[in-house]
């Protein structure tokens, strides 16, 4: 990313790494990014090149803070000491430039926060930045780390920057070799997929599209019609995205929707529907024929649906703005319920998640999504299927759900989707489960539950 000039004779410091500060702030303070961002950038006149690169900024610095703060401490003369809020993102702010970004001049990422220190917090304290930054320069050995060995939670939290009860997860889960795989693919940067729309365009007719740009990229492994871009940004959004040739969305996304095996002319229900990704899939999947019901109680969410519904040329969805809990309606050949999670599989592309969730969340969203789950079962034919599917990584949000279902409910079984998918995402349960360090996936779980045609 290319560092947007400033205009120096007309200001003594950066009001794009200013706007950055305000909105780490904000998101320390409980804000989500994309509000925080919309917010300090709300009536400035930033380029797009600009927001590129307050993002970047953003979204960085947010999802290493607790390897900054770790970092910063070695350098302070009093490392048990509360930094005041603002002298603490923007040192925060400093660190990233100098240790997690390769296009950024060291120099400058020293006298740009130095600057923003004395715009924000004042002379003496413009002063502390810049000791601090210059003695990180001249000695960045200093940091020392817990030994791997005798505390791996804390080396994998500090080291990989996540709350320690996340870490401790990942490590019973998944051992420590593999948690440090998974930790450090999702600080990765986060890369942008298309859904290419049967109904406008082939997946190939794309791809000659973005050659021809010289965008480089990749076939899903798994589900060919998505199409992995390797660069920032979205590019050609007015020529793929505009026209709905293509929609934005995660390869792992569309697992849920194959295990799901929609056909034309089938009575389908989404259940938490909006904004509509993987409705508007399953539509797609079912040549626009047939009906599928969209139900959310978002109706500003439904709105976006119905925006994406009609941009990609699909007729065949039904919005409803009701909860699940009181949505009434005849049986369906096939239902899909996405509930509320977590979001642990998607903690490379939301920075704020891994701040913004906590431990207790977990339980209370299992006992939702157990409620939900047994709710969607009655909205299911004999003979249907139901598919339970969520962006998390949490097997309480997962397996443990759809255990505790089938032992509630005797009229539904669990079918393998290993006749849709090979091992590497298949369970031995046979469930559908993803992680970012296979195929560069988003984290994510779906199990296929088959209602018995005698109940």
């Amino acid at each position: 990313m290319n560092q947007p000039t400033a205009n120096k004779k007309s200001r003594s410091y950066d009001p794009v790494r200013a706007a950055a500060v305000e909105a780490i702030i904000l998101i320390e303070q409980g804000d989500q990014v994309e509000s925080a961002v919309h917010n300090v950038t709300s009536g400035r006149s930033f380029r797009p090149l600009d927001r590129r690169f307050l993002l970047q900024l953003v979204n960085g610095t947010t999802k290493m803070r607790r390897r900054l703060d770790h970092m910063i401490r070695f350098y302070l003369a009093k490392p048990s000491g509360e930094l005041p809020i603002k002298l603490a993102n923007i040192l925060r702010l400093g660190f990233y430039q100098l240790h997690f970004t390769d296009r950024i001049p060291a120099a400058a990422a020293v006298s740009e926060s130095v600057n923003l220190a004395h715009h924000m917090t004042g002379r003496a304290r413009a002063s502390l930045v810049n000791a601090v930054m210059r003695a990180s320069l001249r000695d960045p050995h200093k940091v020392k780390y817990a030994d791997k060995e005798e505390n791996p939670i804390k080396f994998l939290g500090d080291f990989y920057s996540y709350p320690d009860y996340f870490v401790r997860y990942c490590c019973e889960e998944f051992g420590f070799e593999k948690s440090e795989k998974l930790l450090a693919a999702y600080n990765q940067p986060p890369m942008v997929t298309y859904r290419v729309n049967f109904l406008k365009a082939k997946p190939d007719e794309v791809a000659n599209i973005l050659q021809k740009n010289e965008i480089d990229f990749s076939y899903g492994k798994y589900l060919p019609e998505f199409i992995h871009i390797e660069q920032g940004g979205l590019p050609l959004g007015d020529e793929l995205i505009k026209t709905g040739k293509v929609l934005v969305q995660d390869e792992s996304a569309g697992l849920a929707v194959r295990v799901l095996n929609p056909r034309p002319g089938n009575n389908v229900l989404d259940l938490t529907a909006a904004p509509g990704g993987k409705a508007t899939y399953i539509a797609i999947r079912m040549r626009n024929k047939g009906r599928l019901t969209a139900v959310d109680k978002s109706h500003s969410r439904l709105e976006l649906l119905v925006e994406n519904a009609q941009r990609l040329g699909i007729k065949i969805i039904a919005p409803v703005a009701a909860d699940v809990f009181d949505f009434q309606s005849e049986p369906f050949d096939r239902v899909l319920l996405d509930p509320p999670c977590s979001g642990w599989g998607t903690a490379g592309k939301h920075s704020d998640l891994r701040w913004s969730k906590k431990f207790e969340d977990i339980e209370h969203l299992a006992k939702i999504q157990a409620a939900m789950l047994d709710r969607a079962a009655r909205l299911v034919k004999p003979g249907g299927t139901l598919v339970y599917s969520t962006c998390t990584i949490i097997r309480d949000e997962n397996d443990q759900v759809v255990e505790e279902f089938l032992i509630r409910n005797k009229k539904f079984g669990l079918e393998s989707a290993s006749k849709f998918f090979d091992n590497e995402l298949v369970t031995e349960r046979g469930y559908v489960k993803t992680y970012p360090y296979i195929e560069k996936l988003d984290g994510a779980f779906c199990a296929r539950l088959v209602r018995r045609m005698d109940s």
